[in-house]
């Protein structure tokens, strides 16, 4: 009898192509419908609504009652993590058409972690933090260094009160397209947070993808000194 955790019922979870797509889908950190979800995986509700059964069952997601309407979420971030991990070692997705390669490359470039900035953008930004000497890496997590403070803070991010948080402060996330680290943990969200406070980012509709506007290219040139070109 074997005493290490048996693994192969959250592998045949994720085999299930449907399923994959339904988690894949989730890593945008919002809540959903599971006829949100069913469009999104091109089931029917039925078929998407015993899937997230299964996967509450496992505790891979979450669902909250609203009158009505039952609303769906990953679990927690361990998951969201899980979920990036076997992403960044699966094959990359078949491309069936130039609709699919556009959208592929725009997730490439942005998109959310759960509930933090991923994507080339992501791991750019935190490779500029590392030369900066704002986060020095330790391991699997990041570090902010003195330096570092006084640069969050002039940015607006509340250090001091992410670092009460009841979460992993600043791991280090393996980014499933770049095959690096990026920035999560509740650093991660708050920089997140305050780029969309800020106007430099906006999530689009039943997507992980990030969209980079205008006054983000001029803040993150400003800020971090990155081109952003898109």
């Amino acid at each position: 009898m074997s005493i290490h955790p048996d693994i192969t019922a959250l592998t045949a979870l994720l085999t299930e192509k449907s399923r994959a797509t339904i988690l894949a889908a989730l890593m945008d950190g919002k809540f959903h419908t599971a006829s949100e979800l069913a469009y999104m995986a091109s089931i029917k509700p039925q078929t998407a609504s015993f899937h997230l059964s299964k996967l509450e069952e496992n505790s891979l997601v979450i669902c909250e009652k609203h009158g009505r309407f039952r609303y769906f979420r990953l679990a927690n971030e361990e998951v969201a993590n899980t979920l990036e991990v076997f992403m960044s070692i699966s094959s990359p997705p078949e491309v069936r058409s130039l609709k699919q390669s556009s959208q592929l490359k725009r997730l490439e470039n942005a998109r959310t972690c759960y509930d933090h900035l991923a994507g080339r953008i992501s791991v750019k930004l935190t490779t500029i933090m590392l030369d900066n000497g704002y986060i020095e890496k330790s391991n699997k997590q990041f570090i902010v260094t003195v330096k570092g403070e006084e640069f969050f803070n002039s940015l607006g991010v509340d250090i001091v009160g992410l670092s009460k948080k009841r979460r992993s402060f600043s791991h280090a996330c393996l980014d499933w397209s770049e095959r690096t680290h990026h920035l999560g943990g509740a650093l991660g969200n708050g920089l997140f947070e305050r780029y969309i406070e800020l106007g430099w980012i906006e999530a689009k509709l039943n997507s992980r993808e990030i969209v980079i506007t205008d006054k983000g290219k001029i803040g993150f040139k400003e800020y971090f000194g990155l081109e952003v070109s898109i």
